[in-house]
């Protein structure tokens, strides 16, 4: 028990202090305000981050945020790849937070709508029981405010910089099902749905498929009745409504999907088959688990249905419904249909809540024993790893960049607040030196299919080397512009992202694609892209290497800028199509 200060004997002080510690212990809202109160802390001022895989990935942040400040709304203005709730988020609080670190700000930009959802679960759940309100918060806090994936995509430590909106659909997803099997008051339920399930929707089209699936199974067993079901979908479709009467972006965002759809044409079926191999252990438990409960709970299953069979009724058949193998069957297929679109995320978190209650209700049946230490046992190896890589690598990333030097930047802004080892500093110059002496040797790799090493995108030498390259395009346009009286103001990558509008206070063309992945998030152009390509003043293309996606893009686009821009060196690194009225005249 904890003490309280009456019932200390210690200095006042030290009542204080337990005084103090027993008001968190019966306050779980208090822990979860004080962690959301303290993130400005590290967002006022500048933190380097680590470098790390894929880095580049967050970057689309600052094109749309750049792009929406314009006064662009995603889906309706510039295609992209997901939802554009996670775009606004971090908009607006880069607005907040000008020196806060992109990545950091994309990650923890979602808690504007996951810390006061989460508050009202809380506030359901302590009502009953105070360490169960702790069991769901805790989790939910570090993989909240660690802005890491689950997955490994490279042995060196580093930043997590990709799938940020992937991970933000977990956690969104952890709050419903949270919600789902713990919250009794209606209100509260019919609230929670309503907010997650619209914020999944515009955040990633297949988050929103995961969460109807949990809400499905909540709705068949009486979870989610329809007192709570039916306000929660009429607010939800008032919602919708409101924002397609005034921005046109639902339907926008549905065409969107749509031509996503017709690029991405793979059957599903190996892709459900990569996530289970990828996420196997989590996977594994949770079907010798789910087969535990089946058979634990076989003869009141069978009585149940002889129930429902003699007198056929909804509730009866929640009864039926509700019955914890099914509920982890459907959070599995949930996890495993969302996983299957996806690059790295924080897989499966979301199945701790129904692990809980089914650890809880265990202990509840059957109390100290050999059953229960072998459920515990069987939901600690489905719940216990996925917090452990959390923290493994956040402490490897931390830990490891004790050896990191910021990377020098003139014109990044908070962007190149980036830290990389020397050795892969050094490796990055001396390959900068083989790709600009050795430029059609990269260039047949790279028109063969080939990259020049088979993780380049991950490889940190090519991050660092990105954003070195960047910094010197950054300062040749701006010496370009001064020495011939000129301004670019609208200005496109011909690459996989697109910050330099945002670096140089300038604008992106409208249509565009954003995340420019050709193979998957990059539709055939129609005349509106066709168009605002032809017009931009400036279109950059980095040839430092040369790769395979890199000359996708550039055979999707040259033909748009070939009558009306010319092409130039801008750096070793760069070349530039510069708008025919805005080219140096010899």
């Amino acid at each position: 028990m904890i003490p309280t200060m009456q019932a200390s004997t210690d200095t006042a002080p030290s009542g204080r202090r337990q005084g103090f510690g027993a008001l968190l212990g019966r306050q779980p809202l208090l822990v979860l305000a004080l962690a959301v109160a303290a993130l400005p802390l590290f967002l006022i001022k500048t933190v380097v981050m680590p470098i790390g895989p894929m880095y580049w990935d967050h970057y689309i942040y600052l094109d749309a945020a750049n792009r929406i400040h314009d006064g662009q709304v995603p889906s309706v203005d510039f295609f992209a790849p997901v939802g554009g709730l996670g775009y606004y988020l971090f908009a607006g609080s880069l607005y907040l937070f000008p020196n806060g670190h992109p990545l950091l700000l994309s990650s923890w930009s979602l808690m504007w709508v996951t810390a006061p959802v989460m508050a009202l679960v809380i506030l359901d759940v302590q009502k009953r029981s105070s360490a169960t309100a702790y069991a769901l918060l805790l989790p939910f806090l570090l993989f909240s405010l660690l802005p890491f994936n689950t997955g490994d995509f490279y042995p060196y430590p580093g930043s997590d910089g990709f799938g940020i909106y992937n991970r933000q659909i977990c956690q969104l997803l952890y709050v419903l099902a949270a919600a789902l099997v713990f919250v009794r008051g209606w209100k509260t339920l019919a609230a929670v749905t309503a907010l997650t399930m619209l914020a999944l929707l515009f955040t990633k089209i297949t988050g929103f498929a995961a969460g109807g699936i949990l809400c499905l199974m909540a709705f068949l067993a009486g979870r989610l009745p329809l007192r709570a079901a039916l306000p929660a979908g009429a607010f939800f479709l008032a919602a919708t409504g409101v924002l397609e009467l005034t921005t046109s972006i639902v339907s926008a965002y549905a065409g969107d999907i749509l031509a996503l759809l017709a690029i991405n044409d793979t059957s599903l079926l190996p892709r459900l088959l990569q996530a289970a191999s990828i996420n196997f252990g989590i996977v594994l438990a949770c079907s010798i688990l789910g087969l535990l409960l089946f058979f634990n709970a076989f003869t009141g299953f069978l009585e149940t249905i002889r129930a429902f069979a003699t007198t056929p009724g909804f509730a009866k058949f929640g009864k039926v419904a509700d019955q914890p193998f099914f509920w982890l069957a459907s959070f599995l297929a949930a996890g495993l249909l969302f996983e299957s679109q996806n690059t790295g995320s924080q897989a499966f978190i979301f199945l701790w809540p129904l692990l809980l209650y089914i650890l809880l209700e265990s202990y509840h049946h059957k109390g100290p024993s050999a059953a229960f230490a072998t459920v515990a046992i069987l939901v600690l190896c489905a719940a216990l790893p996925l917090a452990v890589v959390i923290v493994q690598k956040s402490a490897r990333a931390w830990i490891g960049a004790v050896n990191n030097s910021p990377l020098e930047n003139r014109n990044l802004k908070s962007m190149g607040a980036a830290g990389v080892r020397d050795m892969l500093s050094l490796r990055a110059t001396r390959l900068e030196a083989n790709y600009v002496g050795y430029r059609t040797t990269y260039d047949a790799l790279a028109k063969s299919g080939e990259l020049p090493s088979f993780l380049l995108y991950s490889d940190f030498d090519f991050q660092a080397l990105w954003l070195q390259n960047a910094d010197d395009a950054v300062s040749a346009i701006r010496d370009y512009e001064a020495a011939n009286k000129i301004r670019f103001e609208t200005i496109m990558a011909i690459d996989f992202t697109n910050p330099f509008p945002w670096l140089m206070d300038r604008h992106a063309p409208k249509y565009i694609a954003i995340g420019a992945d050709p193979y998957r998030a990059v539709p055939p152009p129609d005349q509106r892209v066709r168009d605002a390509v032809a017009a931009v003043d400036l279109a950059l293309y980095p040839t430092c290497p040369p790769t395979t996606a890199r000359l996708k893009l550039l055979e999707l686009y040259e033909p748009m800028l070939a009558a009306g821009h010319s092409r130039i060196t801008l750096t070793p690194c760069f070349d530039a199509f510069v708008r025919n009225g805005l080219v140096a005249r010899p």
